[in-house]
């Protein structure tokens, strides 16, 4: 959903640039399907979330009773700024709010998840205690994969929107990744099964007014995560809305 930078980007020469092409093109070879297409579109008006903002009721933002050190996973295509507005309401409840120190997201890769996994194990090292791993839609998927790797270093995953669940085609971006990321979306470069749940606590939230992500994947099924919340967002709104922000907050607070 975010526009990528091409400065950014890695040369691509013209064979890779037909092999991307191709892999976009695939037919679905399964019965998955993302969200209809109408929510889809509402997702294109996510630039007003700040005007809903202003004009709503102001978010009351309570002191944490023990606040956490969180680290903060942007989705698919999208750059940490994204999750600026929530990290500083984290930060005002007194929560440690770290970005994922990558830049943009442009896909699950396993050089890019060997070099955030380093950033978890830095952040643990250098704040002593367990983080929590905050992912929107892809970071989400990613912060589960952390978390099985390292749940000495992880005290809790909250996916926002996030395709754990069910075919990885259940959504209206995964032509959009695989082009991106140059791999198919059901054959990932790490070693894993997306559904399994990490052993630590797992909390998705999921909206049935998602357009990008299919609820039924976001929320998951018991035993692939331990509770699921459901929230009214679009999947933009996960990181720009008060309903998911006093969500968030109040995760953090059951610890």
């Amino acid at each position: 959903m975010a526009t990528l930078p091409f400065r950014d980007t890695p040369f691509i020469d013209r064979e890779e640039l037909a092999r991307r092409w191709a892999l976009a093109a695939e037919p679905c070879p399964d019965d998955a399907r993302g969200p209809r297409w109408q929510l889809m579109l509402r997702e294109f008006l996510w630039p007003l979330e700040p005007v809903r903002r202003l004009v709503g009721a102001p978010l009351e933002i309570a002191r944490a009773t023990h606040p956490k050190s969180v680290m903060l996973l942007p989705g698919f295509g999208a750059h940490p700024i994204r999750m600026r507005w929530m990290a500083r309401k984290l930060e005002a409840a007194g929560h440690t709010a770290k970005k994922w120190g990558l830049g943009y997201n442009l896909g699950a890769t396993e050089a890019r998840f060997r070099m955030v996994e380093k950033r978890l194990v830095d952040l643990h090292r250098r704040t002593g205690e367990p983080i929590h791993l905050v992912g929107w839609s892809l970071g989400g998927v990613m912060a589960r994969e952390l978390a099985k790797a390292h749940p000495d270093k992880v005290a809790k995953v909250v996916t926002m929107g996030s395709p754990f669940s069910g075919s990885p085609r259940a959504n209206n971006g995964w032509r959009a990744y695989q082009a991106i990321a140059g791999h198919r979306v059901d054959e990932p470069e790490i070693d894993t099964v997306l559904h399994e749940k990490p052993p630590v606590e797992t909390v998705a939230f999921w909206s049935p007014k998602d357009g990008v992500v299919h609820p039924r994947a976001a929320c998951g099924k018991p035993g692939e995560r331990d509770r699921a919340v459901a929230l009214r967002c679009s999947h933009m709104g996960f990181v720009l809305t008060h309903e998911a922000v006093r969500a968030l907050l109040a995760e953090l607070d059951r610890d």
